[in-house]
């Protein structure tokens, strides 16, 4: 081909992602260990282990959405940098199969290698590059005891090449002799300032204006749950962009996307069964002026009106069982006795029952208990 031939323009490379497009979640993935929201004890011993890079096997354990397996991809990414990372970190998820052929195969050859690194990166940096691999199991409370004994050997054998991370949920379903053989690090659910600040930072980011209560809501209805809190974020920003002109984003946008019963109709329903709805949420200026079910029609009468809207039964009494319990003007022996009725619903509809009946049975105990 000539010199002065004009060459074609290079075709996009086929994994480059528009940051545009990419959800938030994997957007604002944490990229070092400094970036992680919260758990400082786990954050200020890996951050040791950087500048020693003497890493043992590990055992992450804690809730969803608290930052386990961002964690650990951020370790490794500062141990061996963007051009080390594809051969010397395996991460494996529950979605794969990983039953004891598995183990023995795919798991054992890889540990057993040893693929040269370069300290220098492409991007210009240098990173540690431990003489070392690391093999992260995610969900690791989903592998099979069989899977699990066998992985106990190959930790064993390949001890000096390789290290481990096992990422799970339930620290109890991983067998003893694995655990014992792991540094165990409990994440907790992220606490309201470390979420609330986490938000705060991603709305700045993408040029939207949220308010302290479109944030406060948000924190309640993830439940600690950073990952939850932050794909709510962008369904809302979405929603308020998709209308002409743009509106704002209200707590009521959040509920409604998180599935959750809006403030108003539980309260309206805690009315009517004799709970007295002392302070009024944030996002509900007024507190529905409802009166108390005088007999059993009334009370039957509340819960068709809200089966009809078509709330979930389980989220209906989850956010009444939470209004009731906490509730500062109620007796303990009140609280009690709802709390009763309030299980046995939990139970009859984990087992199918109606969901109608046992609102209504939930209802009319609660309001015989206030009596």
């Amino acid at each position: 081909m000539s010199f002065f031939q004009p060459q074609a323009p290079k075709a996009p490379k086929k994994n480059a992602a528009n940051p545009e497009l990419q959800p938030w979640v994997e957007k604002y993935r944490p990229k070092t260990i400094d970036d992680i929201s919260a758990q400082e004890h786990t954050v200020a011993v890996l951050r040791r282990t950087l500048t020693s890079t003497n890493l043992p096997h590990m055992l992450f354990y804690g809730p969803p959405g608290s930052g386990k397996t961002s964690t650990i991809l951020a370790l490794s990414r500062q141990l061996f940098g963007p051009d080390n990372f594809r051969s010397r970190v395996l991460e494996l998820n529950a979605s794969d199969e990983r039953g004891i052929a598995i183990v023995r195969d795919k798991i054992k050859n890889f540990a057993r290698q040893t693929p040269r690194a370069q300290a220098v990166s492409s991007d210009g940096k240098t990173y540690p590059c431990p003489p070392y691999k690391i093999i992260i199991l995610d969900e690791a409370d989903s592998m099979t005891q069989d899977a699990q004994g066998a992985l106990r050997r190959i930790m064993e054998t390949y001890a000096r090449i390789t290290r481990f991370c096992l990422v799970c949920n339930y620290v109890t379903r991983i067998i003893e002799p694995l655990a014992s053989r792991c540094s165990k690090f409990r994440f907790k659910p992220l606490d309201s300032t470390s979420t609330s600040s986490r938000l705060s930072q991603i709305a700045l980011e993408e040029h939207i204006s949220v308010t302290d209560e479109v944030v406060s809501t948000l924190i309640n209805t993830s439940h600690g749950d950073l990952r939850r809190s932050i794909t709510y974020l962008q369904s809302a920003s979405r929603l308020a962009m998709s209308t002409n002109p743009p509106t704002e984003i209200t707590p009521s946008d959040i509920q409604e996307i998180a599935g959750v019963v809006p403030d108003t109709v539980i309260n309206d329903f805690a009315a009517t069964l004799g709970v007295e709805v002392l302070v009024p949420n944030a996002m509900d200026v007024d507190i529905p002026a409802t009166s108390r079910a005088k007999d059993f029609d009334g009370v039957k009468k509340k819960v068709k009106e809200i089966i009809r809207q078509g709330y979930s039964a389980t989220q209906i009494l989850s956010q009444l069982h939470d209004l009731v319990i906490e509730h500062p003007t109620l007796s303990a022996r009140q609280k009690s006795r709802c709390a009763l009725v309030f299980a046995e619903a939990d139970k009859a509809l984990c087992d199918g029952a109606d969901e109608e009946l046992w609102i209504l049975e939930v209802g009319l105990c609660v309001h015989k208990a206030l009596s």
